[in-house]
């Protein structure tokens, strides 16, 4: 597959200090593009970095109105555009059934993981449709938590659940200003997140059980993203499912 593209083209990434953010930031760095580092630990962001030249650090809190504008205002002033966003900024949030979750709790894991993309978002098309040439590309991350929750994650799963909506509604309205929008759900690559859930020690199963499940390097999670952002203006690439071999997905319980 041909995946060429211009040189030196702009992303911005959140969530990029750590996961999945920081092994595409990095991804893409290696690839040529100039990207916006964003995050609420500027230090993290700096290990992100590495001192590259086409790095910019930008501290970021994506639950704030202000915070997101001045994240895409920095890429803006730095290099004059934003081709890619990486809307990856994410909780898992507690671990709680519907009766049980309080609602501070949820509020919170809905204004990282919706709210804040949203916000993201947002930036993002007004920048892609006033830049010249106009559009671009989104990438969401949602989960497998889209299509099949996990014992005991409402919040997370309604988030990721609506990050689909999002997805499809931005697609839908970029059409006609060159911005198309996608998904990418990922399942049980290696990052901190998946300690936090017991994946590596067992993990609990719809059944009650705890079962240890298989997981995958995140720098192969990381490329799934770049091959999104890399496609061709001419494609859209609308839903990509990247999982651990053998992970109880299908058919999960």
């Amino acid at each position: 597959m041909n995946t060429a593209r211009p040189a030196g083209r702009v992303a911005v990434v959140t969530g990029a200090g750590s996961g999945i953010g920081r092994e595409v930031a990095r991804q893409m760095l290696a690839d040529g593009y100039r990207v916006a580092l964003a995050g609420r630990r500027e230090a993290q962001l700096k290990e992100t970095a590495d001192g590259s030249p086409d790095a910019l650090v930008v501290p970021c809190d994506v639950t704030r109105p202000d915070d997101v504008e001045r994240l895409f205002e920095a890429a803006r002033q730095q290099w004059g555009r934003v081709d890619v966003l990486f809307n990856n900024a994410g909780v898992f949030g507690p671990a709680a059934s519907v009766d049980e979750i309080s609602v501070d709790d949820w509020n919170a894991t809905v204004a990282v993981n919706l709210t804040g993309s949203m916000l993201c978002a947002a930036a993002a098309v007004r920048t892609m449709k006033a830049q010249e040439p106009q559009g671009g590309r989104i990438i969401n991350n949602g989960s497998i938590s889209a299509h099949s929750p996990r014992p005991r994650t409402v919040a997370y799963t309604v988030t990721k659940h609506a990050m689909t909506g999002l997805t499809k509604s931005i697609e839908l309205d970029g059409r006609g200003f060159g911005i198309t929008c996608g998904q990418i759900d990922i399942g049980n690559t290696a990052t901190e997140i998946m300690d936090t859930i017991g994946v590596g020690s067992g993990a609990l199963q719809a059944d009650g059980s705890r079962r240890v499940e298989p997981t995958f390097p995140v720098a192969d999670a990381a490329r799934a993203v770049l091959m999104m952002a890399n496609m061709p203006a001419t494609a859209s690439v609308g839903s990509v499912v990247v999982t651990a071999a053998g992970m109880p997905f299908i058919g999960r319980g």
